[in-house]
């Protein structure tokens, strides 16, 4: 039986896809990949994605600073976020968060630069991707503090956090999506908390080129191999894998709305 899965976050814009773009964009539908999110990791290269949009049918992207990158592009505005959203193929704000492993950036302007993105995510109402690593207890604390101010949509990416920091977002209304890193041999806390995430809160990924799952592993990430992760998923959730990719995929369209569904007769 054929399944139509969606990669919700990948990077297609990376110099690794640089000689084989088509053919991976093609493996993905191969593979019932129907819908890829490119994200963006800097605003000031947003081109380079809105390019990538209009040339595959099938490709979305967002709009955000990564915090890894939040000291080389400090003073992003909330209104320019929001401006650029408009686009009619940026459907997302991000990804934005706290990166506390490699500590590339200063704390303080992580969190300046988080909360801006939040703003803009609160405004649009598009889903706020989120980059949490290393840094749970602040994540929480922020993520409250600002839903005070006013709810917003976002999504989890990528998760390997702690249980806390999962509950507490799906608690607040979010979604979690999980990577390749749910099939890593090492990854049986991460399996454990993705079992305990209700199934309409769930989104895979591949964070691609990174993080490839077995058997692909120490090897480069594309997104055709987000269906391996679906696999993992399928199983942890003891359902067939059709299942999990029709959950994850209505997750995804009532997430990011901005999407058409190709699955629909009306899709745009």
């Amino acid at each position: 039986m054929s399944v139509f899965l969606v990669d919700s976050h990948c990077h297609l814009d990376f110099a690794d896809f640089d000689a084989e773009r088509d053919e991976i964009v093609a493996r993905a539908q191969d593979k019932g990949v129907g819908v890829l999110v490119t994200i963006s990791t800097f605003v000031s290269k947003l081109p380079s994605l809105i390019a990538l949009t209009e040339r595959y049918p099938s490709v979305y992207a967002s709009v955000g600073t990564h915090p890894q990158n939040a000291g080389e592009e400090p003073d992003v505005a909330t209104q320019t976020l929001v401006d650029l959203s408009q686009g009619p193929k940026i459907v997302a704000i991000g990804e934005a968060g706290l990166e506390y492993h490699y500590d590339k950036a200063p704390h303080d302007v992580q969190a300046a630069v988080f909360r801006r993105h939040i703003a803009a995510a609160r405004e649009t109402q598009l889903p706020l991707v989120i980059h949490a690593r290393d840094a749970d207890e602040d994540m929480e604390a922020i993520l409250r503090d600002e839903m005070g101010k006013g709810a917003f949509p976002f999504v989890l990416h990528c998760f390997s956090s702690g249980r806390r920091l999962a509950e507490a977002g799906v608690e607040m209304g979010g979604y979690v999506s999980f990577s390749g890193i749910l099939a890593f041999n090492r990854s049986q806390d991460v399996r454990a908390i993705a079992a305990d995430v209700p199934v309409d809160r769930l989104l895979v990924e591949t964070d691609a080129p990174f993080l490839a799952p077995p058997p692909y592993r120490g090897k480069r990430n594309e997104p055709a191999y987000v269906r391996n992760t679906a696999e993992v998923l399928a199983q942890v959730k003891d359902v067939s894998l059709e299942e999990i990719a029709t959950r994850t995929s209505e997750n995804f369209f009532c997430l990011f709305a901005k999407v058409p569904d190709p699955r629909r007769p009306n899709a745009a």
